[in-house]
């Protein structure tokens, strides 16, 4: 079915074809009529951060930033489904047009600007949804007016809220869409803020009776020493995971194009390679014993089989569905399953 209303999905403005989309599955959600768009998945059990993921395919942040679409996107088969980013305060994000495809190349350059409704109306819809069928990942960011010297106290104000409702956390200092985020990154701002959230993840952990992981998402344009400095800081304060990769501000990979020029984050098709790599070196330097999600590039089961076998323990998408729709999710599981049931060939840091 995806087939057929791709056309004129992408006919219109992506942001508006956004819309219409989530609004399509959640009525196909409704009317019981979702196996007509997404192929039924059995399971393949996935341990990760001391949870297990019915399959370990989920989706990447960005697509259901508030929240509002769960049940509908779990649907879909996914077993995991990341939702945000979410800031303390609501926020309009970045003048429109901020969405554009590039369908040459199989990719996608956004500049939203965490545009999001804020962390308590992201709350009310998560209370709302009866069908988590896998498990929920809540990303969360900084307000685009908070100096990045404050820039703990609004994820904290976030992980304060999300923290009950959650099985993973997404802490996203990788974003190019927000001033300043990325420099967060740095060893010394990235020790602080990462110091204040796992004392309060700590902190939280006692409080509700229960420790939910909380991961960092990097960025895929970070070169072999900021690497080492990543590493070396996530290494030591004991972040449960990594999110390799969010989007690039790099665009070697589509030069020529008319949308090359577009100022945002390019995801899709042309960052495969490059998040790869940065995978890649992340896990050469992270404990073994710290798994690795793999985002970026995937449009294929073959990608996500790349992913893995680079080292992450689970995969996410988001650009691909855009391409090629929501049978994308079950390929990508159905692939990771026959590596898994192939005879031992010595691949590198897979399962």
């Amino acid at each position: 079915m995806y087939s057929l209303a791709r056309p004129f999905l992408f006919s219109l403005d992506a942001e508006r074809a956004h819309g219409l989309g989530l609004a399509a599955l959640d009525t196909a959600y409704r009317f019981g009529t979702t196996p007509l768009v997404a192929p039924r998945i059995a399971p393949l059990p996935t341990p990760a951060f001391g949870l297990t993921f019915p399959n370990p395919v989920g989706l990447a942040a960005g697509l259901d930033k508030n929240g509002a679409h769960i049940d509908a996107l779990f649907a879909l088969g996914f077993g995991s489904v990341e939702i945000g980013t979410i800031t303390p305060r609501p926020q309009a994000g970045n003048p429109r047009p901020r969405l554009f495809r590039l369908p040459d190349h199989g990719a996608i350059i956004n500049r939203m600007g965490f545009n999001n409704a804020g962390v308590d109306a992201l709350v009310r819809n998560v209370e709302a949804a009866r069908d988590r069928r896998g498990l929920l990942g809540i990303n969360i960011g900084k307000n685009k007016d908070t100096p990045n010297e404050q820039a703990l106290d609004d994820y904290i104000a976030c992980l304060d809220k999300v923290y009950p409702l959650a099985d993973y956390i997404t802490v996203n200092i990788s974003s190019p869409n927000t001033a300043g985020l990325r420099e967060l990154q740095e060893e010394n701002a990235l020790r602080q803020l990462v110091a204040g959230l796992r004392e309060r993840q700590e902190q939280l952990a006692s409080v509700h009776g229960k420790r939910v992981p909380m991961l960092v998402k990097v960025a895929p344009d970070l070169n072999e020493r900021d690497i080492d400095a990543a590493a070396r800081v996530l290494a030591e304060l004991q972040v449960d995971g990594v999110i390799a990769t969010n989007t690039t501000i790099d665009r070697s990979r589509i030069a020529g194009d008319a949308r090359a020029n577009e100022a945002g984050g390019l995801s899709g098709a042309p960052l495969l390679d490059q998040s790869t790599l940065v995978l890649r070196r992340l896990r050469a330097r992270l404990p073994e014993s710290m798994p690795l999600v793999g985002v970026g590039g995937i449009s294929s089961g073959a990608d996500a089989v790349a992913k893995m076998a680079a080292g992450a323990a689970l995969v996410q998408l988001y650009s691909g569905l855009v391409f090629r729709g929501p049978a994308l999710v079950s390929e990508c599981v159905e692939a990771i399953r026959r590596r898994r049931e192939a005879p031992s060939r010595g691949a590198v840091g897979g399962l």
